[in-house]
């Protein structure tokens, strides 16, 4: 065989599966299976916004209770002696005064001879929305809440690392069992976190947590991406994104009944238990199995495929030895790893570009997501308008990429996601109505980038380092989302400098999007050399 022969052979798969049907009852009970563990994954990835929600809080000043004179004021009468007012006449949340200053009774101002210092005894929390939290739980409030913004920040770094690696350990021995191994250890980090006795036992087992969710993230999609046709792909990594969608609203409905942390932890994480017995039915990856040159397996579930497709006739010309042709077993032996995705020009234009595109995406659409105390609104109400908006974008992109493509798809979203960050910073704070419009219509934008990143990135990454790609543009992700949370503390320099961060860098990232090739209506590629020489074959396709 010539070069391009060889290329044309190794490209057949989508014409098998096309025979069996790339889109029938086989693929949706594939996506059903799935749902169950991916709900799980905003439930998780949002929860900090319920788990370490800050109450309003004060400082407790029954330690000024010296005498008959404070026992017998009114709770109010006690804020006012013990705590000095803010600006908009809320007591202080941080300081205290060192005496009761009694002259405030009376309706003076002068603050002659009071000293104030920082809470002494604790602090009181208002219960009224949530019973407990990590803030009120180890008082992560005042000087210590740069350690609640930590436990966003060191559950994203776990997701970081166990990016790659559920990445490389899925290229190397499968899909499906990565995935069982991620249901458990999700399931056991998750439901030991909710039993943590102390801060610095909590943050190292939300670091194991994330690492093990990073599996359920990266590996479920690119299963079903893999066993979908050409012309289902678009409408598959779309239905898939939407179970972030209900898991959002999940979330949402089971913190609002849920208000304890400990028993919220324990409640969102609880579909995993059907996961894990529903994965006896997950099939492993033909598209995977035929790379490695593991025909008869590949076979096998083939088979399953298409008795399911009512399509066993077809399988009469589909054997081991077809399957062998669509990859040739020296590709299927090597070994891939990480570097693969750096050692020849164009799959590290890709690499490169892919990963500056998934941190910015990442970035930014958290920095809106983890900020739904920034609008004004009961925070419940933030969440709940944040996830029903992604619905219909979801359907919209669906329409979208079918007609368009991925490439102007993403930019267009991104530079769409800047403008409304841009047009925020100029909206007063007074104006909450305007602000949270604008903040609606920029998370939906930046939803649509992260639903198109992730069916882009499945195309453009060859099957044999598909899973190492994602794992790596992963790993880029959960960095942005690490950092993003701290953003906020940049307004100490200046008021505007989170949201002209946040903004910048989504119009960077849309600008990135242009560099990347188109990828509608393309057969995935198996191998590298399908992406540095692609086929004749697969040109011809993308013309058409």
């Amino acid at each position: 065989l010539s070069g391009g022969e060889k290329r044309h052979s190794k490209m057949k798969f989508d014409s098998i599966l096309a025979e069996i049907n790339g889109f029938g009852k086989f693929q949706i009970a594939l996506v059903l299976i799935q749902i169950l563990s991916r709900i799980t994954l905003p439930c998780h990835f949002l929860l900090n916004n319920f788990m370490a929600a800050v109450p309003s809080h004060h400082c407790n000043i029954d330690a000024l209770d010296t005498g008959a004179v404070f026992g017998n004021l009114t709770l109010d009468q006690k804020l006012a002696v013990g705590i000095p007012a803010e600006r908009d006449g809320t007591p202080s949340s941080c300081q205290m005064f060192s005496e009761p200053q009694y002259e405030y009774l009376l309706g003076s101002n002068s603050s002659k001879g009071s000293f104030t210092v920082q809470c002494q005894n604790g602090w009181v929390y208002d219960k009224s929305t949530f019973k407990s939290t990590l803030a009120t739980e180890w008082d992560l409030v005042c000087s210590r809440k740069g350690m609640n913004k930590a436990t966003a920040t060191i559950f994203f770094i776990g997701v970081m690392v166990g990016a790659p690696v559920f990445g490389f350990l899925s290229d190397r021995f499968g899909r499906r069992p990565l995935l069982l191994v991620s249901y458990l250890a999700s399931l056991i980090f998750a439901v030991l976190s909710a039993f943590s006795t102390s801060y610095v036992m909590f943050v190292i087992l939300r670091f194991f947590t994330g690492m093990s969710l990073a599996g359920i993230s990266i590996m479920a999609i690119v299963l079903n991406v893999e066993w979908f046709s050409i012309e289902h792909r678009t409408f598959s990594g779309v239905i898939i994104s939407l179970d972030w969608t209900i898991g959002n609203w999940i979330l949402v409905g089971t913190a609002y009944f849920v208000n304890e942390w400990r028993k919220l932890i324990l409640a969102v994480t609880s579909p995993l238990i059907l996961s894990i017995i529903a994965w006896r039915w997950l099939p492993e990856s033909a598209r995977w199995l035929v790379a490695k040159g593991k025909t008869d397996a590949a076979h096998h579930y083939i088979m399953k495929c298409a008795k399911m497709n009512n399509r066993s006739k077809c399988m009469s010309t589909i054997t081991p030895a077809t399957l062998l042709e669509c990859a040739e077993t020296e590709h299927g032996a090597k070994k891939y790893t990480f570097v693969d995705l750096f050692r020849t020009p164009n799959i590290r234009k890709l690499a490169i570009y892919s990963g500056m595109l998934w941190f910015g995406v990442a970035f930014t659409y958290y920095g809106i997501t983890l900020n739904i105390t920034g609008f004004g609104l009961n925070p419940y109400l933030t969440q709940f308008i944040f996830a029903s908006i992604e619905m219909p974008m979801k359907i919209g992109v669906y329409y979208f990429l079918e007609k368009v493509g991925r490439k102007h798809g993403q930019m267009g979203s991104m530079l769409l996601t800047g403008l409304c960050l841009f047009i925020n910073i100029f909206v007063p704070k007074d104006k909450w109505t305007v602000r949270t419009v604008v903040a609606v219509l920029g998370k939906s934008m930046s939803e649509a980038s992260f639903t198109i990143m992730y069916l882009y990135t499945t195309e453009l990454y060859p099957t044999v380092v598909r899973q190492n790609g994602l794992g790596y543009t992963s790993f880029l992700a959960r960095l942005g989302v690490s950092i993003s949370p701290l953003i906020v503390l940049l307004e100490d320099l200046w008021h505007l400098l989170p949201a002209a961060t946040y903004c910048a860098v989504a119009v960077g990232t849309g600008l990135v999007a242009s560099l990347l090739p188109e990828t509608l209506n393309t057969r995935l590629p198996e191998f590298i050399e399908d992406i540095e020489k692609p086929s004749l074959d697969q040109l011809k396709l993308t013309n058409v």
